[in-house]
């Protein structure tokens, strides 16, 4: 397996970056201590995003319920009727994705009850496969097993517009002929060290309450409201994964050039590096960047985090990033000494900028 890899460590001041069913920040024990805690799944839609502001035209995938109308438009656009392209689409989409029939009833909405993962250019042939076989007016039980059938075409339609979902993947309950395994791999982002969830007491001031006849003179000196929400504040290891064999492959990113794949391994690096979960961007604004990145690209292996360098939590009196780098600088060359790793490439950031660092990775893909 050809990997590129990225070791990724990012301190976040006062933030709440991914939430749990409480509101409070993911927490998850490590090495016998609480530690803070961003989920993959939050990272990867981060990432996702920013990669697709960076390459709209190769990062094009929309993951989405409401795939039931651009289906009809795009068999509208090779010639189908709309009546019977709707009808198709709604056959077609209830095949992938199973139709809400209770949100159609009830507010006249045209979705599936599942997320489905599809770019335009899949649209447009299923579209085209749905206009095709609406023109041989076949008899009514043909129809809906042709239409059921062309829900497997989708395999066919080659993902030249949909990076994302080659490199983040697709899962089809109903087909798993469609499901797409992800060439990217990613972890969930653990401090490095101890750290405790805080609560922010605060209050939001009226600012007419003066004038309000229902408050008491004693109280119009108050707050309108008061509340509280939970933060934390922690340096956190991110590991980021790419396998280069599988975002060629037919199945993934095998119908673009060498050029496109170069542009959508460059996207996708940089998103990995610079994009933050946009969770109380207003209120706690955490935005950084990381203060170290060692990039690795390995000709031969496994995946393989370094999140083990921080089993034992850092502890410093003079600030966490450069005891982290350390203790993962250490870690590596342990890892590299003990089971014989050599990868083809070493680099970091902030030793290289980012433009030199994607470059040089460029240059192994």
């Amino acid at each position: 397996m050809k990997l590129i890899e990225l070791h990724i460590l990012q301190s976040f001041p006062v933030s709440c970056l991914n939430r749990d069913d409480v509101g409070a920040p993911k927490t998850a024990t490590f090495g016998g201590d609480t530690r803070a805690r961003i989920s993959s799944q939050c990272l990867k839609r981060a990432i996702r995003l920013h990669a697709k502001e960076l390459s709209p035209d190769l990062f094009a995938g929309e993951r989405s319920k409401l795939i039931v109308q651009p289906i009809a438009n795009a068999a509208q656009r090779h010639g189908a009727p709309p009546e019977k392209a709707l009808e198709a689409a709604k056959k077609l989409c209830d095949a992938l994705a199973t139709f809400d029939e209770s949100a159609f009833k009830k507010k006249g909405i045209l979705k599936v009850k599942t997320l489905m993962f599809l770019s335009p250019f899949e649209r447009e042939q299923i579209g085209k496969d749905l206009a095709a076989i609406l023109h041989e007016n076949p008899d009514a039980k043909t129809l809906d097993k042709k239409i059921k059938s062309a829900a497997g075409k989708i395999q066919e339609a080659k993902l030249k517009d949909a990076a994302d979902i080659a490199l983040f993947g697709r899962m089809v309950a109903t087909d798993h002929s469609l499901t797409v395994e992800g060439a990217a791999m990613f972890s969930h982002a653990l401090s490095t060290h101890r750290a405790d969830n805080d609560i922010d007491f605060f209050t939001a001031v009226d600012d007419l309450q003066a004038e309000d006849p229902s408050i008491e003179d004693e109280d119009r000196a108050g707050s309108g409201m008061m509340g509280t929400l939970e933060f934390t504040s922690a340096l956190y290891y991110r590991y980021v994964g790419l396998n280069l064999g599988l975002l060629a492959d037919d199945s993934h990113l095998g119908a673009l050039s060498a050029e496109d794949r170069r542009n959508v391994v460059d996207a996708f690096l940089r998103a990995a590096i610079v994009a933050v979960p946009g969770a109380r961007k207003n209120s706690m604004n955490a935005h950084t960047l990381p203060g170290y990145v060692l990039g690795l690209v390995k000709d031969k292996g496994q995946p393989l985090q370094m999140i083990n360098a921080f089993e034992t939590p850092v502890r410093s009196k003079n600030g966490l990033m450069v005891a982290s780098i350390d203790a993962l600088k250490e870690h590596h060359e342990q890892l590299k000494k003990t089971w014989g790793i050599k990868p083809a490439l070493e680099i970091a950031i902030p030793d290289r900028p980012l433009d030199e660092f994607c470059a040089e990775i460029l240059s192994h893909v």
